[in-house]
């Protein structure tokens, strides 16, 4: 059947851009990790475009590894604090989804869900909390911990963490303010409420001293291909960032998630799958491999083995570029994200060099990019929305803001000629530019059932 509602598309913001050798792109805005005017820029430009929201990636640590290497690669060195900066994003931008990453394992249920409540009604309803459960040791010695929790324990806390958020955010029903100045009564007693949470991993009695929010709550984002992610994101998450490298893995991904929906009480189009892509475009095929073997030339082979290390888990330092990757030094099993671990260990599995390996995910990164002409990435997005391998996309620029202009200026129109995505917003909440359906307050609907 063929689709009748538009593609869902988000920029995915580090500071400089996705490409770790991003920062020594001329174009690029070298202070620009701590200079707020950049990325309100880049905000204004995707809110022009009409993109649906802003990914705010985050680790609340700094990277470990090679000193050498991390002295080339700022990333993780130097950068806002998530929830800062989206406040300060939400009172200049107007339209925009922001979305922010914190992690169930190092922050309380009380505050995430104060916090994010406030920028909610900041920006008009337009915020969006991407949870995750952490997945670097490094960020365990800065709370308390020797390391990182097991990976079983990080996600029994996070749907813990969860729960607790969502019955905070129900604390006060819709409607539940009277402001009524003559009678002097300001809210409706009978309206607010209560958690009294006591579980295993939090006691939590509430209730939250701010109001519902526009969207009712905050929408929830998530990224995960374990059982336990894919199964957290049917039961809780609104967004889900994808990794999968090939369509036909996707679309059984957007399948085995969307399935598990229902036992959950929960629709289907209320989960929007979305793949975080890499997008090289340029007129020709010849001047988009350009600007890719450009970066590539820029980014030090130190830089290379510490990404490398960093997501598979394996130190690689003297490693020769030229020799097959060292198989020995790979866990049987990912800390992190499993999806990602999966699709880099198949790539080196064909027995390619380090050099090799270091050269296609500083191309592709997830595994999962496309470089070419504007009708060839319009052809790779439509084929995904409309197979439903995806709803949209996460667009991990190589460089900001010159790799985003690149895709309005060339892409965009492409897309909107094909009738895939929108010349307007739809409304003024992220929520409901998404498509989303309200969240049912769970005081108010127990209310309902017993008066039926």
């Amino acid at each position: 059947m063929a689709r009748t509602d538009k593609m869902k598309l988000g920029t995915f913001v580090y500071t400089f851009g996705f490409h770790p050798a991003s920062w020594l792109h001329p174009a690029s805005a070298v202070n620009g990790a701590n200079d707020f005017r950049h990325l309100r820029d880049v905000a204004k430009r995707s809110e022009a475009a009409k993109f649906d929201f802003m990914f705010m990636a985050d680790s609340p640590a700094a990277a470990v590894g090679d000193p050498d290497a991390l002295s080339r690669n700022p990333t993780k060195m130097n950068r806002f604090e998530p929830l800062s900066l989206l406040s300060a994003l939400s009172v200049t931008t107007e339209k925009l989804g922001l979305v922010a990453t914190v992690s169930t394992s190092y922050y309380e249920p009380f505050n995430v869900a104060r916090i994010f409540s406030s920028i909610d009604h900041l920006s008009g309803g337009r915020v969006c909390w991407n949870v995750v459960t952490s997945d670097h040791d490094e960020t365990g010695y800065n709370f308390n911990r020797e390391g990182l929790d097991p990976h079983a324990l990080r996600y029994e806390r996070g749907n813990e963490f969860v729960d607790v958020v969502f019955g905070l955010w129900d604390s006060f029903e819709e409607g539940a303010l009277l402001l009524d100045r003559e009678s002097g009564v300001y809210y409706d007693k009978t309206k607010h409420h209560t958690l009294n949470h006591k579980g295993k991993h939090f006691q939590v009695r509430g209730p939250l001293n701010i109001a519902r929010t526009p969207q009712g709550r905050p929408v929830i984002a998530q990224a995960g291909g374990s059982e336990a992610g894919m199964d957290m994101a049917a039961r809780t998450s609104e967004i889900v960032f994808s990794l999968a490298s090939s369509i036909e893995r996707n679309r059984a991904f957007y399948e085995n998630v969307k399935s598990r929906m229902p036992a959950y009480g929960r629709d289907p189009n209320d989960l929007k799958i979305m793949p975080g892509v890499v997008i090289n475009v340029g007129e020709t095929e010849a001047a988009a491999k350009a600007k890719v073997n450009y970066l590539i030339d820029k980014l030090h082979p130190d830089v290379g083995r510490l990404m490398l290390s960093e997501f598979l888990e394996a130190d690689l330092r003297g490693v020769p570029l030229n020799e097959p990757f060292p198989m020995d030094r790979l866990p049987a099993a990912p800390k992190g994200s499993r999806a990602l671990f999966e699709e880099l260990v198949a790539f080196v599995k064909n027995g390619h060099t380090v050099g090799e390996l270091i050269r296609h995910y500083a191309e592709k990164h997830t595994g999962n990019g496309i470089t070419g002409t504007p009708s060839q990435i319009a052809d790779f997005m439509e084929e995904w929305f409309e197979t439903r391998a995806a709803d949209g996309f996460i667009l991990m620029f190589p460089t900001l803001p010159s790799s985003l202009d690149d895709f309005v200026k060339l892409v965009l129109p492409e897309l909107r000629r094909r009738g895939l995505f929108r010349e307007e917003y739809e409304g003024s909440t992220l929520r409901e530019n998404l498509g989303l359906s309200m969240p049912a307050n769970r005081f108010a609907a127990a209310k309902s059932r017993v008066q039926e």
